[in-house]
C-alpha cells in the first residue's frame, strides 16, 4: 500500500540520469555571463583559486555563521611535513531575535562573541588573520568581499541583503576594538572542501548534506565567464539548493513537496534543497503520514495533534526510525511520544515512508553530484578519474543508511569516477582558516614571484635608453676608427642594389646557419610572368662536424652539394652560386667573407679569421668532381631583406628573430667610412647580437642572463642575442624555474633531474605553453614530458615565467629595431618615414605573441615611422639567389 501511495517518490536510474543531465545544463547556464541572470543554479565564484599544498602555516581565527549555533575558532596550522593543525572552538547559541532582527544587531552579536572568545583564549594582544564562514549565497568579486543575495535556513535579517557582509563585520569589529584582519569570506561548502583538501590533495569537491544542502568544486577559469582571466582554476559554489526554482523539477515534485513549499518561509525558492535537506525531510514525512492517516491507512484514521503540528516530526526522528537493526522499537517509541499509539503494521509502514523519503534525498543528491564529477572528468579530459569529495552535514553523518545509499547510487550513475568520501574534521571553521592560510601563502608567493620577474618588466624609460644606446653603437660601428673595437660591428656586405624585376636565370644557393644545411636550385624568371621556383634538399650537420675542424666542415658541405647536383641531374653545369653564411663575416667584396667569430653552437677550428669562400673553393677542388661560380657570400638577414625587397621595393631592412637575432639595412654610402665612395647605398649587416658585450646594457641583465651566458659556448659574447633569441630563451626560463623551485614556489620545492639538464627547456616549449588556445591541462602535459610533475598552480607560474621572458625579448628586439628605423628616417631627411621590414625566424613566426609585442614596441619608440612588417618566404635560400642575380646584373651593367 505504502509503495503504491509513494510511487512518485521512487526514482529509477533513468530518471536520475535525466536529473543529472538537467543539472549539467544548469551548471553551464550558471557559468555564462549572459545566461547566469536567468540560471537557478547560480555557480558563484568563490575566489578560492588554490587547494592547500601542505606548506601553509600560521595561527588564524575563524568565525562560522550558518546554523542555530555561532562558532568561533582558533586554528593553528603547522608546516611540519605532516600537514597537521590544531583547532580550539567555542559555540554561542544564535538567539531567534538575532536571526530575525536587523543587520547591525547581527554583526554586533558576531563581534561580541569573537571578542569574548579572544578574551577567553588570551588572544587580544595578537593581530590575527580571520576567515569568515558565511553559509548563505553571496556574490563575490574578491576573496574578502561578498554581497548577500538571499537569506536561507530560517535566517531573515533585515538590511543585509544586497550589501557586503565583510564590510559590515569589519565595522562591528572596529566598534569592539577587535584586533583582527578579515582575509577571506568562505561558504561552509567551500570550507568543507578546503578542510578535506588539507588532508587529501585529491579533494576538489565539497558537499554539505545537513540543515541545508550545497556543493562546490574546482572549475577551470576558462569556463567561468563571470570572472576576468582564463588561467588556473577557481572554486565554484554551485548554490544548488535553488535547482528547480524555474520549474525544471516540477514533474518530479509531489503534492507533499508543494504543500511543504507553500508552508515554508520562502515559497517557490530553494526547491531542490526542500527535497533533500534535513531541515525539510521530517516535515515531508509528517505531511505524508497526516494524509495517510486521514485516508484511514494509518493509526485507525485517528489524527493526533502532533500530526497536525508543523515541525513536530524532525530529521532526528526519521533517522532514529530507520535504525533497522533495532527492529521497530525506535519507531514505536517515537510514534507513542507523538500520541499516535501505533500497531506493528503502522510502525512498519511509517518506517517504510521514512526510508522512501530519505532514499529519494540520497538519489537526487547523487544525481547532482554525478553531474559535477562528470564535468570535472571532462575538464581533465580523462576516461577514468579518481577524486575525493569532502563532506559534512548532520544528515550524512548521523543517518544510519544515508551515506551508504548515496555512495551506491553514485557508483551506478558515474562508473567512470572512483570517488572517495572524506568526512570533514573541524568543518567549516577549520576550512575558513585553511582558506585564509592558502590566501596568505598565495599572497606571499605572489610577492616573491613578482620580485623574481620584476627585472624582466622593462619600463618605457629603460627601453628608450636601450634604443638610444643601440643607435649610438650603430653610428660608432660605421666609423673607421671603430674597426676591431665596435661591438655592433656594422659589416659592409657589398650588396649595393635591390632587385628591380629584370633578374633571370638558374642559380645555386647554399644555406648554412644552424644544425641543418640546405642546397637549393633557384630558377628566376623576369618580365610580366616573373617568378621564382625553388628545389631544395636538407642535410643534417652532426655535432662532431659543427665542433670539429674547418676542413671537415667544408668537406661535409661539398659532399652535400655533390649529392644534390647528382639528385637534380646538373652535375656538369657551372652555375652561379650564392652562399648564405649566417655568421658574422668581414667582407672586402661581395664574394669574400672573413669569419669574425662563430655563433649558434658552431665551434669548428681553423675558420675564424679565414675567408669562408676560399675554404669552400678549396673543398670543391679537393673533391675535384664539379666546379661552381661563387658570386656572393650572404648573411641570412640580408637574404631576408632581398627576398622581401623582390616583392616590395620599400623593403630596406631585414630582421631575423629565430635561433639567432640580427638586423641589416640599406645605409647611405657616405656614412660608411671604411668603404670607398659616397654614391648610392650598401647593405650593412649590423651583427647586433653582440650589442652589450662592452657592458652598456649590464644594468638590465638579470642573474639568470648571467648564468645562461656563463654556461654558453661563448661566455661574455653575443649578450643582446642571449636575451632576445630563440636559442637562449628556454634556458633563461629553466634557470628561473630552478630558482623558484629552490624558493619553494614550484614543484613542491623538488628540483627534478630533468630540470637540472642544460637545454632541456627548448624555446618551442615557450611557444606552446604561451598559446592562448592551450588549456592548463595541456601545459601540465608538456611539463610532464619534461619530467616535471606539476600542479595546476605550477602550470600557471611556468606560463607566467615564459611570458615574462619572451615579452622582454620582443621588447628589447623592438627597441633595437626602433633605433634602426629612426636612423633610416634621419638619413632620408623626412619628418615621417614609410618603410618595410622583411622578417624571418621561428621566434617571430611561431611564437603566439612575439611579433605583436615587437611591432607595438617599434610603434611606441619610433612614433614618426610607419613600419610594415613582411614575412620572408625562404629568405636565406631565395634571398641568396636574388643577391647573386642582382650582383650578376650589376656586374654586367658595369662591364657595358
Amino acid at each position: 500500500q505504502v509503495d503504491r501511495y509513494l510511487y512518485q517518490l521512487r526514482l529509477s536510474d533513468d530518471v536520475l540520469l535525466d536529473v543529472m543531465a538537467r543539472f549539467q545544463a544548469e551548471m553551464v547556464k550558471g557559468l555564462g555571463r549572459d545566461t547566469n541572470p536567468t540560471a537557478t543554479v547560480k555557480m558563484l565564484p568563490s575566489f578560492v583559486r588554490s587547494l592547500p599544498d601542505g606548506s601553509e602555516k600560521g595561527e588564524f581565527l575563524a568565525v562560522d555563521l550558518g546554523g542555530s549555533q555561532f562558532r568561533a575558532h582558533q586554528v593553528k596550522v603547522f608546516d611540519d611535513g605532516r600537514q597537521s593543525s590544531q583547532l580550539d572552538s567555542k559555540c554561542y547559541p544564535t538567539p531567534k531575535e538575532v536571526t530575525r532582527g536587523n543587520g547591525a544587531e547581527l554583526f554586533d552579536f558576531i563581534a561580541d562573541c569573537l571578542s569574548d572568545f579572544m578574551e577567553t583564549k588570551n588572544l587580544k594582544h595578537k593581530k590575527l588573520p580571520l576567515g569568515f564562514t558565511f553559509s548563505f549565497p553571496c556574490k563575490q568579486t574578491k576573496l574578502e568581499e561578498g554581497v548577500l543575495l538571499a537569506w536561507t535556513k530560517h535566517f531573515r535579517v533585515r538590511g543585509v541583503q544586497d550589501t557586503d557582509v565583510v564590510s559590515s563585520l569589519r565595522r562591528a569589529l572596529q566598534k569592539h576594538k577587535a584586533n583582527v584582519d578579515v582575509l577571506a569570506l568562505v561558504n561552509d561548502t567551500v570550507g568543507t572542501m578546503m578542510t578535506c583538501g588539507y588532508d587529501d590533495q585529491r579533494c576538489e569537491v565539497g558537499l554539505i548534506i545537513g540543515t541545508g544542502t550545497n556543493a562546490c568544486y574546482m572549475e577551470e577559469m576558462r569556463h567561468i565567464s563571470l570572472v576576468e582571466g582564463d588561467e588556473g582554476r577557481m572554486c565554484i559554489n554551485t548554490e544548488w539548493g535553488a535547482f528547480g526554482d524555474d520549474g525544471a523539477l516540477d514533474d518530479l515534485r509531489t503534492e507533499f513537496d508543494r504543500e511543504l513549499d507553500l508552508g515554508s518561509l520562502n515559497p517557490g525558492q530553494q526547491l531542490f534543497e526542500k527535497m533533500i535537506s534535513s531541515l525539510y525531510l521530517g516535515e515531508l514525512v509528517r505531511l505524508i503520514l497526516l494524509k495517510m492517516t486521514k485516508e484511514g491507512l494509518l493509526f485507525n484514521g485517528k489524527v493526533s495533534t502532533a500530526l497536525l503540528t508543523k515541525g513536530k516530526i524532525e530529521m532526528k526522528h526519521v533517522s532514529a526510525m530507520e535504525k533497522y537493526k533495532e527492529g521497530l522499537s525506535n519507531t514505536k517509541e517515537i510514534l507513542t511520544e507523538l500520541n499516535l499509539f501505533p500497531s506493528e503494521e503502522d510502525c512498519v509502514a511509517v518506517q517504510h515512508v521514512c526510508t522512501i523519503v530519505s532514499f529519494r534525498s540520497a538519489n537526487l543528491c547523487a544525481a547532482a553530484l554525478a553531474a559535477i564529477l562528470t564535468r570535472l572528468r571532462e575538464n581533465k579530459k580523462l576516461l577514468r578519474m579518481r577524486t575525493t569529495v569532502g563532506i559534512d552535514g548532520g544528515l550524512y553523518k548521523t543517518h544510519p543508511k544515508y551515506a551508504q545509499r548515496l555512495h551506491r547510487v553514485l557508483r551506478r550513475l558515474v562508473p567512470t569516477c572512483e570517488v572517495r568520501f572524506l568526512l570533514s574534521e573541524g568543518g567549516s571553521g577549520r576550512g575558513a582558516a585553511v582558506v585564509t592560510a592558502v590566501a596568505r601563502r598565495l599572497a606571499a608567493q605572489r610577492r616573491r614571484l613578482d620580485t623574481a620577474l620584476a627585472p624582466f618588466l622593462l619600463p618605457p624609460g629603460t627601453l628608450q635608453e636601450v634604443r638610444d644606446r643601440m643607435r649610438a653603437e650603430l653610428e660608432y660601428g660605421l666609423k673607421r676608427e671603430a674597426q676591431g673595437k665596435a661591438t655592433v660591428r656594422m659589416l659592409p656586405t657589398y650588396v649595393c642594389g635591390m632587385p628591380d624585376g629584370t633578374e633571370k636565370g638558374k642559380f645555386l644557393a647554399l644555406d648554412l646557419g644552424g644544425t641543418n644545411f640546405r642546397v637549393l636550385l633557384v630558377k628566376i624568371k623576369s618580365g610580366r610572368r616573373r617568378s621564382v621556383q625553388m628545389y631544395n634538399k636538407i642535410f643534417a650537420i652532426p655535432l662532431e662536424i659543427m665542433q670539429g675542424t674547418g676542413e671537415e666542415l667544408f668537406d661535409h658541405i661539398v659532399q652535400c652539394i655533390a649529392e644534390f647536383l647528382e639528385y637534380m641531374g646538373i652535375k656538369g653545369a657551372r652555375l652561379p652560386l650564392g652562399f648564405t653564411f649566417s655568421f658574422p663575416c668581414r667582407q672586402a667584396s661581395i664574394d669574400k667573407g672573413t669569419l669574425v667569430g662563430w655563433t649558434k653552437g658552431f665551434k669548428a677550428t681553423d675558420c675564424e679569421g679565414e675567408d669562408v669562400v676560399d675554404m669552400l673553393r678549396e673543398a670543391i677542388r679537393r673533391r675535384n668532381e664539379f666546379d661552381l661560380d661563387i658570386v656572393a657570400v650572404v648573411n641570412d638577414t640580408v637574404g631576408t631583406m632581398m627576398t622581401c625587397g623582390y616583392e616590395d621595393p620599400n623593403c630596406e631592412i631585414g630582421l631575423i628573430a629565430g635561433t639567432g637575432s640580427n638586423v641589416c639595412y640599406m645605409e647611405d654610402m657616405k656614412n660608411i667610412e671604411i668603404v670607398e665612395g659616397n654614391e648610392g647605398k650598401m647593405c650593412i649587416n649590423t651583427e647586433w647580437g653582440a650589442f652589450g658585450d662592452n657592458g652598456c646594457i649590464d644594468h638590465i641583465r638579470t642573474k639568470y642572463d648571467r648564468e645562461v651566458d656563463e654556461g654558453s659556448l661563448n661566455p661574455g659574447k653575443q649578450r643582446y642575442e642571449k636575451m632576445t633569441s630563440g636559442m637562449y630563451l628556454g634556458e633563461i626560463v629553466r634557470q628561473i624555474l630552478i630558482d623558484l623551485t629552490k624558493q619553494g614556489l614550484l614543484f613542491r620545492g623538488h628540483i627534478s633531474e630533468s630540470l637540472k639538464k642544460r637545454g632541456i627547456f627548448e624555446t618551442k616549449f615557450l611557444s606552446q605553453i604561451e598559446s592562448d588556445r592551450l588549456a592548463l591541462l595541456q601545459v601540465r602535459r608538456i611539463l610532464q614530458q619534461l619530467g616535471l610533475d606539476s600542479t595546476c598552480e605550477d602550470s600557471i607560474i611556468v606560463k607566467e615565467v615564459c611570458a615574462a621572458v619572451s615579452r622582454r625579448a620582443a621588447r628589447l628586439c623592438g627597441a633595437g629595431l626602433a633605433a634602426v628605423v629612426e636612423k633610416k628616417r634621419e638619413n632620408r631627411g623626412v619628418e615621417r618615414l614609410q618603410i618595410t621590414v622583411g622578417v624571418d625566424g621561428t621566434l617571430y613566426k611561431l611564437h603566439p605573441h612575439f611579433s605583436t609585442v615587437l611591432q607595438e614596441t617599434v610603434k611606441e619608440l619610433a612614433p614618426q615611422c610607419d613600419v610594415t612588417f613582411m614575412l620572408s618566404e625562404d629568405g636565406s635560400g631565395k634571398g641568396a639567389a636574388l643577391i647573386t642575380a642582382v650582383a650578376k646584373r650589376l656586374h654586367n651593367v658595369g662591364q657595358k
